[in-house]
């Protein structure tokens, strides 16, 4: 699930992954990345979070490069409806403890629209974000970009005006003040 988060990925983009597509930082100054294959067989490259490259190092460890990197219970590649059936199963153990989570449908693609929207909060260009989910128009990206009222609210306070002092008086111009009332 913090593969999907962090690289915004469709849950068959995911199941896709190999091995070989992962490049994990050897050294601090090194950043890990990895190779998501797109619908059409177009590849984008995503960064990854350090946090990510740990989890997914012990994953992959010894594995043949050829291998995916998300294996099912069987061992097996898993499947773009393994990974929907897996959060719907960490969704509901999480459910005692996440009330706000109850009647509310969790999938693959509400984890990439959650990155999406993360992404534009922190203050991302919405070209860079179209470019990190691998949409060619960014129409498409504009669907996740809804603005919420949190947002508004950041926004309204970056243009707030604020006065040190308070504003002088000015006599009322009775001529200018008609002019404006009759427009």
């Amino acid at each position: 699930m913090l593969f999907l988060y962090n690289t915004g990925a469709r849950a068959d983009e995911a199941a896709q992954a190999k091995i070989a597509d992962l490049t994990l930082a050897q050294t601090p100054r090194d950043h890990s990345l990895v190779q998501v294959h797109r619908k059409g067989n177009k590849l984008r490259l995503c960064p990854l979070w350090p946090q990510t490259a740990a989890e997914l190092s012990p994953l992959i460890r010894g594995r043949p490069a050829t291998d995916h990197v998300f294996l099912n219970r069987s061992g097996k590649p898993i499947t773009r409806f393994g990974i929907h059936t897996m959060i719907e199963r960490h969704v509901k153990r999480m459910l005692p403890t996440t009330t706000s989570l109850a009647g509310k449908q969790v999938s693959p693609h509400t984890i990439r629209h959650t990155t999406a929207t993360h992404l534009l909060r922190a203050g991302v260009d919405i070209n860079t974000i179209r470019a990190w989910l691998g949409h060619v128009s960014l129409n498409t990206t504009n669907i996740y970009a809804e603005v919420d009222m949190e947002m508004k609210a950041k926004a309204l306070a970056t243009c707030e005006v604020r006065t040190a002092q308070p504003q002088k008086h000015r006599r009322e111009d009775t001529g200018l003040l008609e002019f404006l009332r009759r427009l």
